[in-house]
């Protein structure tokens, strides 16, 4: 294989995520992650993301569809949804924080609530359950029935049935044991996410490795010990002074890696996306998930989608549905729009694709 360069890796990254639309259980089997994100900006991540790789996706599928599938929702680099088959990589999941004798008596009651029950909704079991309130990630004051079932969750006692209206239907869960060491574990998880998110520069996987953290906490040393090997394990090469790693059995200078005409308006944490460092070496501009940022600081927008056309990221797009029509106000890196016919004709079928996506007319 001959060493590649950062334009093949540019190609490569876009082709390999961007794979012919299938069905959806086949699509979150072949990303192995989709991370969530509740901001609907025109719509939930999950579904922005998924709506590129899964054949005539609507917004809202993978909620409505959820029970039927082997997908759970739970924690990897962080909270999204991932197949079953994935879990028992993580749990049982021991939380870096043990519980005192306290909140365990109350899990306990919590558990057994629900296992007699059947899948319950937060406010069933809030109904026999009042716990009082407690202080959340945000400072502010919750249900402190709710940060439980959120640990329970976590530690794998509880599984996500289903939602509805946005809430979590849980139910009692035993997670299958995986007779694989610790170490193979991490092995795998280390694969998991180069898969999703490849090619990466060193410093991207050790910041993935970092996050792994969150969804196997047990698994630290172990993971650090697969990065450390990474080099000595895993396909990689040197491009311009960086170290790129990427999935064993994969070429990046292969011909297959090819690009299309199509334009892709992009969730902001789509895995072409989601590497802010890797976006740069590509793209030589930074883009920043603004939702968070005080409007007046604001440069691209409050959920800019950035806007991919023939392998390259050129602009950014505002989106929203007002009076039952999509709305578009797009930005470009260069000040304006390019002037071929075939980028027009491909920015008015994505405008088209994402309005019926959403339910909407188009602009």
């Amino acid at each position: 294989m001959s060493q590649p360069t950062l334009a093949d890796l540019r190609r490569y990254a876009v082709a390999r995520s961007l794979f012919a639309p299938c069905s959806l259980a086949a699509a979150i089997k072949r990303l192995g992650f989709v991370q969530a994100d509740p901001i609907r900006a025109p719509a939930r991540a999950q579904d922005l993301t998924l709506r590129l790789r899964v054949k005539d996706y609507r917004a809202g599928d993978l909620e409505r569809r959820y029970a039927k599938l082997a997908v759970e929702e739970d924690c990897l680099v962080n909270y999204g949804f991932l197949p079953r088959e994935h879990l028992k990589l993580m749990h049982p999941r021991v939380a870096k924080r043990a519980w005192d004798a306290k909140t365990q008596a109350h899990a306990q009651a919590l558990l057994s609530f629900v296992s007699a029950h059947g899948p319950c909704h937060p406010r069933e079991i809030q109904a026999h359950f009042d716990l009082g309130s407690t202080r959340n990630a945000w400072g502010g004051s919750s249900s402190a029935t709710t940060h439980l079932l959120d640990g329970m969750h976590y530690r794998g006692l509880l599984r996500v049935q289903r939602r509805e209206a946005g809430q979590r239907i849980y139910a009692a869960v035993e997670h299958a044991e995986d007779e694989r060491s610790p170490q193979a574990k991490a092995d795998a998880l280390l694969h998991l996410v180069l898969a999703k998110y490849a090619p990466l520069p060193s410093r991207s996987l050790g910041q993935l490795c970092s996050l792994l953290s969150y969804g196997a906490p047990h698994l630290g040393v172990e993971i650090k010990r697969a990065l450390k090997q990474a080099p000595q394990t895993l396909p990689n090469a040197e491009v311009d002074g960086i170290r790129w790693f990427w999935p064993e059995g994969e070429n990046p200078g292969a011909r297959k890696w090819q690009l299309d005409d199509d334009l892709r308006l992009l969730a902001p944490f789509d895995p072409i996306v989601w590497d802010r460092l890797r976006f740069e070496l590509f793209w030589n501009w930074a883009y920043r998930f603004e939702a968070y940022t005080p409007p007046a600081k604001r440069k691209l927008g409050y959920y800019a989608l950035p806007m991919l056309w023939r392998g390259t990221v050129i602009g950014w797009g505002n989106l929203s549905v007002e009076n039952g029509r999509l709305v578009a106000d797009l930005g470009y890196v260069n000040g304006k729009a390019p002037s071929d016919a075939g980028f027009r004709n491909a920015q008015e079928s994505e405008l088209q694709k994402m309005a019926l996506f959403l339910g909407a007319e188009a602009p």
